[in-house]
Formats: C-alpha cells, sequence, structure tokens
C-alpha cells in the first residue's frame, strides 16, 4: 500500500526514535532493523491523518511490536556461553541514529545495564524517560495498569542508580566519559596497577562476550583488583599486527582494537556520577562486531 508523502516523511522524521527503542529492547541492530520494518509497514497501512499523534502512534507502536519478539530474542541467549552484551553500534557523527544517541545520553554502559532488567523495564524507561511519553499513553501500549507501568519504572531507575550512582548519574557519565576513557586507556598502557585500580570502583564489574566463537572470560570478573589483573594480563599479550584506537560506540566515547583490518574488539566503560567505572564491557563476538566502514542497509527506508 501506498502512502501520501507527508506519511512517509513523518516516518523519516521519528525512524530513529523507532529504532531507538526496539533497539534498547532487543540489544540487537538486525533485530531492530527488522522491528523498523515492522513498524513502518503498519504505519503505511493506517490513515495517516486520523492519528493525532504520530511520535506517539509509532512508539507504541514500535514497543509493542519489540516486546512480541523478545521471548525469540531471548531464547537465544538461554544457551549463551558466558555473558550476552548488547551489539554495539559503531556509527559516524552525520548519522540521525548518532545524532539521536548523543543527545538522549543513550550510552552502551546504559545499553547493557537495560539489557540486565526485563524488558518491560526496558520499553517503559525509553518511553517515559528517554522518550517523555506521558504514562497514561505508556500503559494503553503495554496492556497495563499506569500504577503497574509507574511501578516498572521505579525498578528500572533503582537498576540504573546501582551503576551510575544517581538518577542523572547516567548522563554525567556520558559527559565525563572521554576523560575517564583517557585515564582508564593511559593506565592500561603503561601498566600502572594502582592507576587502573584508582579508575575503577571496588565493586566494578567486567563482561567479556566473545559468543563462544573467540577467547573471552566465560564468567564476570568482579572487583577493582582483580580487573586490573585481568586487563594488564591481556595488555602483555597483543594481537597480530594490533592497533587500538578511541572511537564511537554508541554515540559515545568507546575503544575499537583491530587485528589487521579486522575488528576484533569493542570496549565500552561505565562510569558513576563520581567519575569511578563501575562497568567495563568487552565485545569480541565477531557476529556483533562489523565493520565500521562497511553499507549498513536501512530496512524500513520509505521509497517513493
Amino acid at each position: 500500500m501506498t502512502t501520501i508523502p507527508d506519511q512517509d516523511e513523518l516516518f523519516l522524521v521519528h525512524r530513529s526514535m523507532v529504532f531507538a527503542i526496539a533497539y534498547e529492547i532487543l540489544g540487537s541492530r538486525a533485530d531492530a532493523e527488522d522491528i523498523v520494518q515492522e513498524t513502518y509497514l503498519r504505519w503505511a497501512a493506517v490513515d495517516g491523518t486520523a492519528v493525532r499523534n504520530a511520535r506517539a502512534y509509532l512508539a507504541t507502536t514500535a514497543t509493542r511490536a519489540a516486546l512480541n519478539q523478545v521471548r525469540t530474542v531471548e531464547r537465544r541467549r538461554e544457551d549463551y556461553p558466558g555473558p550476552w552484551l548488547p551489539e554495539p553500534l559503531l556509527s559516524d557523527e552525520e548519522s540521525p541514529e548518532h545524532r539521536l544517541l548523543v543527545e538522549e545520553q543513550l550510552t552502551y554502559a546504559l545499553s547493557v545495564v537495560l539489557q540486565q532488567g526485563t524488558p518491560e523495564q526496558r520499553a517503559v524507561f525509553m518511553l517515559h524517560d528517554v522518550f517523555d511519553l506521558p504514562y497514561p499513553v505508556i500503559a494503553e501500549a503495554m496492556g497495563r495498569s499506569q500504577a503497574s507501568v509507574r511501578q516498572i519504572a521505579h525498578r528500572a531507575r533503582i537498576r540504573l542508580d546501582a551503576t551510575f550512582g544517581t538518577a542523572v548519574g547516567a548522563a554525567t557519565a556520558g559527559r565525563d566519559g572521554a576523560e575517564v576513557l583517557d585515564a582508564f586507556l593511559a593506565a592500561v598502557s603503561t601498566g600502572d596497577l594502582q592507576a587502573l585500580i584508582d579508575v575503577l570502583a571496588p565493586d566494578a564489574v567486567l563482561l567479556s562476550d566473545g559468543g563462544g566463537k573467540v577467547v573471552a572470560a566465560r564468567r564476570p570478573v568482579m572487583g577493582a583488583e582483580a580487573i586490573a589483573g585481568f586487563l594488564l594480563k591481556i595488555a602483555r599479550t597483543p594481537l597480530p599486527q594490533m592497533r587500538a584506537g578511541v572511537a564511537l560506540v554508541n554515540g559515545g566515547p568507546g575503544v575499537l582494537v583491530h587485528a589487521g583490518t579486522r575488528l576484533d574488539l569493542a570496549l565500552a566503560l561505565a562510569v558513576d556520577d563520581r567519575r569511578r567505572i563501575t562497568g567495563v564491557y568487552l565485545v569480541r563476538n565477531p557476529d556483533k562486531l562489523p565493520q565500521p566502514a562497511s553499507p549498513v542497509t536501512q530496512p524500513g527506508e520509505p521509497t517513493r
């Protein structure tokens, strides 16, 4: 079914929001793009002039579609070898996706913490705390009472506060992340054990996702001293033709490590409101590491 140009334009305006909601619920670019496609097809089938709030309509449609897909996605993780981490988003600074990630402080660390909660917590956080939809709209979208939705939102904020320190900790960490990352990298590159311990929170956690396809820690590494020792051991055994550089990971500062021309590892940090690292996230699963220069298709892009 074809749609009028104005309806296509409205979808393009909100496409990044639709993608962000689906990605934060499902944790995968490919799964999120499937939801973008499904949301667009549903949008194309309605009379746009009868929709009072296109932004709310698209956000709730994407949320319902993503929540319907959650069971399929979570079944893949049941037998996952070692920690599962969301797929890092590697994008250029000019993309609408990158701009939205930066504007809304949707860091990789935030994605990791959201994935540790329930799908409903991820959905409510995105709809209310990120995109400012009112609770009555969210309750209707999720088929729950407003009281239930408010309770889900409260639980999501408790989980975030435990990692970032305060309700605004995630945003503060996003702003300070580059400076903390510099200190972290300096300690690792010089082999300064004490400096590395000092930049880590005492109860920090390191998660390493190899997907059973490459070497990675199969269990979380707990505590500043254990993490520092683990990282310095890795640093003393570099990859062949290794080169590492600061890059954008989910719109925030991260590190990409290449072995020759192959992207081998993406690293991101969680930083609390005291500028301490509470989480170190290493993704090595090759299925989650597309080459940044590779062209990316955009399912759901309206055609004329």
